[in-house]
């Protein structure tokens, strides 16, 4: 029989340890404190509870704790003395069929992952979505992390120790993120599209209007149609728009609709996560909807935005933008990196382009509740809270400048070091500058992520060099305080080192700050998952700040595995956090019916 919450919340403490034993390594002291802070209203309770125990035992437990896992494919598996649940992942795994070099290549990783950090490489073999990695990939992961730095192999190692629980306790009581299992399966499916050039080396990349792109919006809209959306349409920037009709539909009193969504077009390289979680998580709550045969008392509507990235061109926001109104027409004569304008592209892909088409998509906000968004976090907050869920506060204002400083080329060994005009050197002070502003204010970020000698040679000055500069703050007054600054301290830099320079800002995005009724009611939906409600700002630009120029919104965050990395290939995320996502926007929805 699974094991119940009902059970354990009336279990003394030795026998809620005997009915948990198994879950963390011969560990069973985890459980026996983590018996205190009972009731437990919900799995997703008892697990934090458990994460919470060991966060509190500090570091001296957690070590201990690593060194009570078996190594992968290691002396206990091959002696048939790892315990049960072990056995049964690693087998999973495969790694009992390794080849002889395999098995010999997997002991060496052992032995220098021991040596380096102290205790053993731990991994939830079982993955993000339980069914199990394989061998190769687990060897790629151990290969991959024997480089890193201690601090983030203790906390990878625990991280992994609580997935292994996770998954443990899932059995125990015999349950699976359905839900969540089908939100991680649309994203690996969505992932197959990707654009020439990456694709043959196994990358996600998918730019606006490419072939990928267009695939990827075709796909959506049938999923949408599959899910029992009323309609689903692709409008005139490649937005795949889906609504779900309410109970109200086609009376003289209906309401207001809710939009969601995000956006499907990934950076180069990127993750499977950013944006288009957004779009699955409330396309399965519209098929939960459908197939129960019920209908909200208001209009649903979800949005795939087309362009968020600004990847092939210098337009980002372009699919929200057209529905605030926003559309800049200059855009259409923008060429991508082969000359291929944007108007082109939009003739290509069957979309119309003209200025008439896309302003006809401007949506009125008088028609709309608000605008709420699902999206992974992108960054290591979450993961090291130990928490799958996080309630945004508001969404970072930012600038960026595209800037070159020019000197004069020179020979490297003939110029004396006091005469120098060293174009790269001027933008190197400046990057160290903008690194000790960045740092001076809290919820302030400075980054210059790009850094170019032109034609750059190793026997010369550089006489030119190209950067970037990209600010974020919490408040536009902060944000516009460290630009100015910074544009000051290049104009100093450049008249001291007798060099000149150029600057563009290139995008301005305002802080949105998340409408305060609408942030209470991601609190409420996080509460009733049985989570502790955390607050925090996001650091990233989501499509919810261009929908907050015209109507309120606000952001449920969802924790990414691997220190949260994000706008990367190591992008992930579990299927149980979906679930819990899943299971809060719909909470969120059923919110807005009683209030109806």
């Amino acid at each position: 029989m699974p094991l119940s919450l009902e059970q354990l919340n009336r279990a003394t403490q030795g026998e809620f340890a005997l009915l948990l034993d198994g879950t963390y390594e011969h560990s069973p002291w985890i459980a026996e404190q983590a018996w205190a802070k009972r009731p437990f209203a919900s799995l997703a309770q008892l697990k934090y509870a458990l994460v919470s125990v060991l966060q509190e035992a500090g570091r001296e437990a957690q070590v201990a704790l690593i060194r009570a896992h078996p190594e992968l494919a290691g002396k206990a598996m091959v002696s048939k003395t790892l315990t049960a649940e072990s056995t049964n992942e690693q087998g999973k795994a495969g790694l009992t069929d390794c080849t002889p070099a395999e098995f010999a290549h997997i002991q060496q990783l052992n032995t220098a992952y021991n040596k380096k950090f102290g205790w053993p490489f731990t991994l939830a073999v079982r993955g993000p979505r339980g069914l199990g990695l394989d061998r190769h990939a687990i060897i790629r992961t151990f290969e991959r992390r024997l480089a890193g730095h201690p601090d983030f192999e203790l906390a990878e190692c625990i991280r992994n120790i609580h997935r292994i629980a996770e998954i443990r306790l899932n059995d125990k009581f015999g349950v699976s993120p359905t839900l969540g299992n089908q939100a991680w399966d649309c994203a690996e499916l969505l992932s197959t599209h990707t654009d020439p050039g990456y694709a043959e080396r196994g990358e996600l990349t998918v730019t606006y209007l490419t072939d990928a792109h267009r695939a990827c919006a075709s796909q959506i809209q049938s999923w949408m149609l599959e899910c029992g959306f009323d309609e689903a349409t692709i409008d005139a920037v490649g937005n795949v728009v889906g609504i779900y009709h309410g109970s109200d539909h086609g009376t003289a009193n209906a309401q207001k609709r809710l939009l969601t969504g995000s956006h499907y077009d990934t950076v180069r390289n990127g993750g499977k996560y950013d944006g288009r979680l957004g779009i699955f998580v409330p396309m399965i709550c519209v098929r939960e909807l459908h197939r129960a045969g019920k209908r909200l008392p208001y209009g649903f509507e979800v949005v795939g935005f087309a362009e968020e990235e600004g990847q092939r061109y210098k337009a980002t926001f372009l699919g929200s933008g057209a529905l605030t109104g926003h559309f800049n027409p200059a855009w259409l004569d923008q060429t991508d990196a082969d000359g291929i304008s944007m108007r082109a592209a939009r003739q290509h892909a069957g979309l119309p382009a003209t200025l008439k088409a896309i302003g006809a998509l401007q949506r009125n906000p008088a028609d709309y509740k608000g605008f709420i968004e699902v999206h992974i976090e992108q960054g290591p907050v979450l993961n090291a809270l130990g928490l799958p869920l996080g309630v945004v506060t508001s969404i970072n204002g930012s600038l960026r400048y595209l800037g070159e400083v020019t000197g004069m080329a020179s020979h490297a060994g003939t110029t004396p070091m006091g005469t120098r005009r060293d174009a790269a050197t001027a933008v190197a002070e400046l990057a160290l500058y903008v690194e000790k502003r960045g740092a001076a204010v809290p919820n302030l970020v400075a980054t210059m992520g790009i850094m170019t000698v032109p034609n750059g040679s190793t026997n010369v000055v550089p006489g030119r060099c190209q950067f970037t500069l990209d600010i974020r703050a919490t408040t536009n007054e902060v944000r516009d305080a460290c630009a100015n600054d910074v544009l000051a301290e290049l104009a100093r830099i450049c008249e001291r080192r007798c060099v000149s320079h150029t600057i563009e800002e290139t995008m301005c995005a305002a802080a949105a700050p998340s409408a305060p009724a609408w942030q209470r009611r991601w609190e409420r939906a996080v509460e009733a998952t049985g989570l502790p409600v955390f607050r925090m700002p996001s650091g990233a630009g989501h499509d919810a700040m261009k929908l907050h120029e015209t109507m309120p919104q606000a952001m449920l965050f969802v924790r990414g595995e691997n220190a949260g990395i994000s706008h990367n290939p190591l992008e992930s995320s579990t299927s149980d956090d979906m679930q819990l996502c899943v299971d809060a926007f719909t909470h969120v929805l059923m919110q807005l019916a009683t209030e109806s």
